[in-house]
């Protein structure tokens, strides 16, 4: 119920089009209804309700309307409220991280990398800190892949070389050392307290402080928290967020490691 439908389109004479602002949909288009859920530290009674509402309403939810709530634990309630928003969206305004790069086959990747690099493409991944979530990670290297596409392990010119769970910053840029590693890719999925952050700069820098620069792989971290904008800051290369294909991953390596240049053969 919060997905975004076709508004009114701003004026602006030619580029118009290219300012088209946009409201929730809900129940008829534009009618700006929005569904969301979120939990109270407080137990489940009348006053929890409203303190819903209430939270709601100074949301820029007016009506708003609760239909469900459930207690979670002691002391804890789960709410969803529904209503109306008088918020727009302006898509012109609205800015994401393009892919810049074209997306290749296997049969591809594999030409391109025995073609220019004229050897294997060393991959190292892990789950760095405590972070003991390999599903990402396991998705993108493993053989299996995900949603009937194939790992970089599938990648015969690629090799890959998986951690797993759970590994020291020190233990990754031993082993990036060890395979001559062209690339490090790195999950992080727990983002409690922005540990995810915390851990891909203790990383960046730690690679930094260990390769000097002609030398370092191209640091690559993935998972559903991370702002794909933030390379800079964070010190690395890419970062790629929720969705992210195996081919994706592949096609960015043969971009920056050897057809944007950068390879060092």
């Amino acid at each position: 119920m919060t997905a975004v439908e076709a508004g009114a389109v701003a004026p602006g004479g030619a580029d118009g089009a290219a300012k088209k602002i946009v409201r929730p949909y809900g129940d008829t288009t534009g009618d700006g209804m929005v569904q969301v859920s979120f939990t109270l530290p407080v137990p489940h009674d009348k006053r929890a309700e409203g303190a819903a509402v209430q939270l709601a309403n100074r949301m820029g939810i007016d009506p708003a309307m609760l239909v469900h709530a459930k207690p979670i634990g002691e002391g804890f309630t789960f709410f969803v409220v529904y209503g109306r928003v008088n918020h727009l969206v302006d898509l012109a305004a609205v800015q994401v991280v393009e892919r810049d790069f074209p997306l290749l086959s296997a049969k591809e990747v594999n030409a391109v990398v025995k073609q220019r690099l004229r050897r294997k493409l060393s991959v190292v991944g892990a789950c760095i800190g405590t972070d003991a979530h390999t599903v990402g990670i396991d998705a993108i290297l493993n053989v299996k892949g995900i949603a009937g596409e194939k790992g970089l392990e599938y990648y015969r010119e690629l090799k890959v070389t998986n951690l797993g769970a759970q590994v020291s910053v020190p233990e990754l840029v031993e082993a990036a050392r060890v395979e001559k590693a062209d690339a490090v890719l790195v999950s992080q999925v727990v983002t409690q307290r922005d540990a995810h952050l915390h851990n891909t700069r203790e990383m960046s820098a730690a690679f930094r402080e260990a390769m000097p620069a002609g030398k370092r792989p191209l640091l690559i971290v993935g998972g559903p928290r991370f702002d794909e904008s933030m390379t800079g800051e964070l010190g690395v290369d890419r970062i790629f967020g929720r969705g992210t294909t195996p081919g994706e991953v592949a096609s960015y390596l043969v971009h920056a490691l050897i057809t944007n240049k950068k390879a060092t053969a």
